[in-house]
């Protein structure tokens, strides 16, 4: 470790200089010689490097997510050339070429924070050995090997022997059981961080070999944790315990607000997007509108949690615009104008009235009539006729002696046409 910390010496003085300088703030506050002035010196740096390294972790996030996608392609890469091995990585090569994506995007913030991590170590180290490194003089030196962390010096190991924690005026148990302590806990908060990655965000739909690998890091990563802090300096447990705590922090407010498409992290996030849109009728924040924009553009391409988001939205008479706002969407009986038209567009189909048998002729014998005058019936020829050419009836005071049984106006009424409707001639028909 100590041949390693020495590589990144080039840096162990910037990182010096910042520790000094919050530790002359902390200083005056809780006093130069104590635990909590050199403590909060080393986990300010830790935040400082963290919000520097911010864009990286953006760019880590899209690069997982690219990768992610990517996972069914370079299986079927591997399963086509699995005998060719050079074809194999040329293929890779041009998948990631034609995607834009990189693999160690991923691991670019652990590696940008990699020499800052060896340079603390550097730094402690010298602390540990009596020293100077960097701008810590002799006088900040011996203020610093007095600081004691809640009973454990700053440059004390678990490894460490009594003979050499005394020196530093502490006992071994303390140092045992505070670095203990500390390793447990940067472990566990190792293992959540990546526990929550697996289990909250990760398209569940897609099993890739991508998916194993990260849980076999899930109990790969605490293990080396648990490995190698022994070997730590109090001071390097501070620094690594809090940027763990820091990107558990940083991975769950991501989750939380951008989480991946398919994952059940997304499908809580765009439960309570509904809630949120249905309680006030529109989208707050630049985000919510960007990953509603997202939605619909998908079309039918939107996995199972993105169609129950839309089909919600319309069930709260909303819906969604391309642009990433919503609308308020009346029913369908609602919308519909006087004429029948929805108000969105086309006009509504209307159900025809059923008619009865004697409208169906009526109609159809009219319809004759207009094609052919001629053929109109008997009774509408009678109809036409106007009241004064009717013939009037002869009055009689009985049967006469031409008239016979039958006979008269009531046979003259029978020879009259039929009173009702009366079937039409067919236009084709002689007269």
């Amino acid at each position: 470790m100590d041949t390693i910390a020495s590589l990144f010496s080039f840096i162990t003085t910037p990182v010096s200089w910042v520790i000094v300088q919050f530790h002359s703030v902390y200083g005056k506050i809780f006093g130069p010689d104590t635990g909590w002035a050199w403590g909060l010196s080393i986990v300010s740096l830790v935040i400082l490097i963290r919000i520097c390294l911010i864009p990286l972790f953006v760019k880590q996030i899209k690069a997982t997510r690219a990768m992610q996608t990517l996972q069914p392609e370079m299986k079927k890469i591997q399963e086509r050339y699995k005998s060719d091995k050079q074809r194999q990585s040329e293929e890779m090569m041009k998948l990631y070429k034609e995607s834009g994506t990189n693999p160690l995007s991923s691991c670019l913030p652990i590696l940008a924070q990699s020499p800052f991590f060896f340079a603390l170590y550097h730094v402690l180290n010298g602390i540990a050995t009596g020293k100077t490194i960097g701008v810590i003089d002799d006088q900040l030196l011996e203020s610093a090997r007095k600081a004691h962390i809640v009973g454990a010096p700053l440059a004390a190991k678990f490894t460490d022997g009594a003979d050499k924690v005394a020196s530093l005026g502490a006992t071994l148990t303390d140092v045992r059981v505070v670095t203990a302590v500390m390793i447990v806990l940067m472990s566990a908060s190792q293992f959540f961080t990546q526990r929550q990655l697996m289990t909250k965000n990760v398209d569940t739909t897609v099993k890739t070999p991508f998916m194993q690998q990260q849980k076999m890091l899930m109990y790969v990563f605490p293990v080396m944790f648990a490995v190698f802090g022994i070997n730590f300096p109090v001071g390097v447990l501070v620094y690594w315990l809090t940027t763990n705590v820091w990107t558990m922090g940083q991975q769950m407010f991501v989750i939380r607000r951008n989480p991946t498409p398919g994952s059940k992290a997304q499908a809580a996030f765009l439960e309570r997007l509904q809630k949120q849109i249905g309680h006030t009728k529109k989208v707050r924040g630049r985000g919510n509108t960007n990953v509603i924009k997202a939605i619909v553009a998908k079309g039918r391409d939107r996995n199972e949690f993105e169609r129950k988001f839309i089909n919600g939205l319309t069930k709260a008479g909303l819906a969604a615009q391309a642009d990433g706002t919503v609308v308020e969407s009346e029913s369908a009986v609602a919308t519909d104008t006087e004429d029948g038209t929805p108000a969105g567009g086309a006009p509504k189909r209307q159900q025809p009235k059923r008619q009865s048998k004697a409208q169906r002729q009526s109609a159809t014998a009219q319809a004759a009539a207009k094609d052919d005058p001629e053929s109109k019936t008997s009774l509408e020829k009678a109809q036409d006729k106007p009241e004064d050419a009717a013939p009037k009836a002869k009055p009689t005071g009985g049967n006469t002696t031409g008239d016979k049984p039958g006979s008269g106006t009531r046979s003259k009424a029978k020879s009259g046409p039929r009173k009702g409707q009366q079937r039409p001639k067919h236009p084709s028909s002689k007269k």
